[in-house]
């Protein structure tokens, strides 16, 4: 080899290299529905998920990230990096005979990733409102869909009251009956990722239907839970190994792609998980529909391309309006100005503070407020006013038991009772510190109040008869508002 053509090669390789460091990275963001705190391997051993447990204990365990206490408004927050309570989401979740949706003049994740390039996909639940075509994924930045509108569906008929809510982009995907809906989710996303253009970056949004109620799951996912007593219980264990299995599925065909060494995975939950469907949040307290850490802590984690501080856990606080911002920096882009989210990323990726300081847990006067009238977050302080969703308590996984007993709170409006927390000292919310420090009430109080100025009305119409899926041939479509 002569020494012109040494040198050729050298240069060759590293533009190569360059080209290979300048490289937007595969960005993989999966939600898991109502998944508990405690309802992970790596936080519980009796839970079996491996695939899961390997990218969280590789990455990095978020333990401060905090979601909304319901569906909808978590999934708001993911999409706009808005506070629910500014785009009037605030208040339980989008129904399907609602006209509602997000407001369409905010800008989408997926909306800002094509700015930079990316193809954009969708599978899995949307829940954001579907009365009209503008406010469905393919409207919204998403190239593709495959997936249902709705809160919640049969996993195997895939209907939602006898009619079928199961989309493939526009058209109604009626050849899924009797497969689970997590088989098929996987499988339209391994079928993604060997059909996509390496050349360009690719953004998935794999929001999964597990394990959302109802409690449903193939046998043999139920029968690697021999030793738990309670049925519901191994039901829903089984349905988190499912998804397990799924995220394998969809790392592995990353991995057979050549993509998953230049790809960012997030794993988050929608919110804390049911207490009265099986889920776990132990050690914290409540659940979902509750502002207590139960119901907002989420379990979350990221693995892959960019992260620099890796094997470790990262306790600052960030919210669920964050994750936008946070994966348009990691793409290389400039996240908006105008948005509630902040940029983590290079906090996280290098292991550093947090420069989130505070947060709404929820602020909602549409009553009744079930699912939490109104909580703040400043500094190690939270105050919740009035009442905080139910059901309240703490609660071990319901392994040795056939009972299903949890405390119900009563109902109340207003701002009382008062209750202020230190959620550094005290996580699992058991000491109210309101009586004895009524200054750090006061000035809470008045930062919440603030807030509340800039609370708009919830969005949370009466049905409308239109929506009726016999209108649109036994499916639930857009289209009538």
């Amino acid at each position: 080899m002569t020494v012109e053509m040494e040198k050729f090669i050298l240069v060759f390789l590293s533009v190569l290299v360059s080209c290979a460091s300048t490289q937007r990275p595969n960005i993989v963001f999966i939600v898991a529905d109502d998944l508990g705190w405690y309802d992970v391997g790596f936080r519980n051993p009796n839970m079996k998920t491996p695939n899961i447990d390997k990218l969280a204990t590789e990455g990095v365990i978020f333990e401060s990230a905090y979601v909304q206490p319901y569906c909808s408004p978590s999934r708001t927050a993911f999409m706009s990096g808005m506070f629910p309570f500014k785009v009037g989401m605030q208040h339980e979740v989008l129904i399907d005979d609602q006209a509602a949706c997000v407001p369409l003049n905010y800008t989408f994740l997926p909306q800002e990733l094509k700015k930079l390039g990316y193809a954009t996909h969708m599978v899995g639940k949307w829940h954001l409102g579907f009365c009209k075509w503008e406010c469905t994924p393919t409207y919204r930045g998403f190239d593709t869909f495959f997936g249902y509108y709705s809160a919640q569906e049969d996993y195997f008929n895939h209907s939602k009251g006898a009619y079928l809510d199961y989309r493939d982009n526009k058209l109604p995907a009626w050849d899924y009956k009797e497969e689970y809906s997590a088989y098929t989710f996987a499988q339209k996303a391994i079928d993604i990722i060997h059909q996509h253009n390496v050349s360009q970056p690719l953004f998935m949004y794999l929001p999964y239907q597990n394990v959302h109620a109802p409690i449903e799951v193939p046998e043999k996912y139920f029968n690697m839970y021999p030793n738990v007593i309670n049925q519901g219980r191994r039901t829903y264990s089984g349905m988190v190994s499912a998804l397990d299995e799924a995220v394998g599925n969809v790392t592995q065909a990353l991995k057979e792609k050549g993509l998953f060494e230049n790809t960012l995975i997030l794993f988050t939950a929608d919110n804390g998980g049911p207490i009265a469907s099986y889920a776990s949040n132990w050690p914290l307290r409540g659940g979902k529909h509750t502002i207590w850490e139960g119901g907002t802590r989420g379990t979350s984690f990221m693995y892959g391309t960019g992260l620099k501080k890796t094997k470790t856990t990262y306790n600052g606080m960030m919210h669920a309006v964050d994750w936008k911002p946070t994966l348009v920096s990691a793409a290389g882009g400039t996240p908006e100005t105008s948005i509630d989210g902040i940029s983590h990323w290079e906090s996280i990726r290098n292991g550093l503070p947090s420069s989130r300081t505070e947060f709404i847990y929820n602020l909602d006067d549409f009553e009744p407020a079930t699912e939490g009238h109104a909580g703040i977050r400043v500094g190690d302080w939270k105050l919740i006013l009035g009442y905080p969703g139910g059901p309240d308590g703490w609660h071990e996984p319901m392994n040795r038991t056939e009972d299903n007993f949890y405390d119900e709170t009563i109902y109340i409006k207003g701002d009382s009772p008062v209750q202020l927390f230190n959620i550094h000292s005290d996580p699992t919310e058991r000491y109210n510190y309101a009586p004895k420090k009524p200054d750090i009430v006061d000035q809470l109080r008045s930062r919440m109040d603030d807030y509340r100025k800039q609370m708009v009305p919830a969005l949370f119409p009466p049905p409308d008869p239109a929506s009726h899926p016999r209108n649109f041939g036994n499916a639930w479509s857009p289209g009538w508002c």
